[in-house]
């Protein structure tokens, strides 16, 4: 007498739609799986929306964020810091459904405790190592866009970031200047690493 499942298992052989039906399906899941993970630990895909960070991005710029430095961070139970000057990608921390962009590609101006001050067009940061103050974007090559405008004189909180971004004028980016806030760093997806859209501007970062 055979067992429910050798009848089952003769079942499958003899119908082979059935049979690739159920490998469609695990390779399916296997797909959406590995999408998962790769998504949480290794990078992501964003697309650039509005003015903020031009001339250096536009909209339309698709843009691959590495996670491998949060992953690394994450294992070894740290939090992750991303460099001065470097452009990320976080989730805005003022999200509300249907109100405001869920993710935000900016700049990094200030560290926590470091003394944030616009004046005159343009930031000055002051730390420890550098009582006197030093231009942020010393850093970056002089990328963003001058001048900078409004004015500021604030220390950035514990375990955040002050951020801007690359077009400054006026209100054309919403930042830590005018109204976001600063950023706290549990809230970094991760750094820029390339922009693989349009393919005649392909970079790294």
């Amino acid at each position: 007498m055979y067992s429910k499942s050798v009848m089952n298992s003769h079942l499958i052989k003899r119908l082979p739609p059935i049979r690739d039906v159920i490998n469609i399906a695990i390779f399916i899941v296997c797909v959406l799986i590995g999408t998962l993970l790769i998504n949480t630990f290794v990078f992501r895909s964003f697309s650039v929306v509005g003015p903020s960070m031009e001339k250096t991005l536009y909209t339309g710029d698709r843009l691959i964020v590495n996670r491998l430095p949060v992953t690394w961070a994450q294992i070894q139970n740290k939090t992750y810091t991303p460099d001065r000057g470097q452009i990320i990608v976080f989730k805005n921390p003022q999200f509300t459904n249907g109100l405001s962009d869920e993710y935000i590609v900016k700049r990094v101006i200030a560290f926590p405790g470091e003394h944030v001050v616009l004046a005159n067009g343009h930031y000055t940061v002051y730390n420890s190592a550098n009582p006197d103050g030093f231009n942020p974007d010393d850093t970056n090559g002089g990328k963003p866009g001058s001048p900078t405008s409004g004015e500021v004189d604030t220390i950035v909180p514990s375990n955040e970031l002050f951020v801007s971004g690359d077009h400054r004028q006026g209100s054309y980016s919403y930042d830590s200047r005018n109204g976001l806030g600063t950023i706290p760093l549990y809230d970094v997806v991760g750094p820029v690493a390339l922009r693989i859209f349009p393919f005649n501007k392909i970079q790294t970062f």
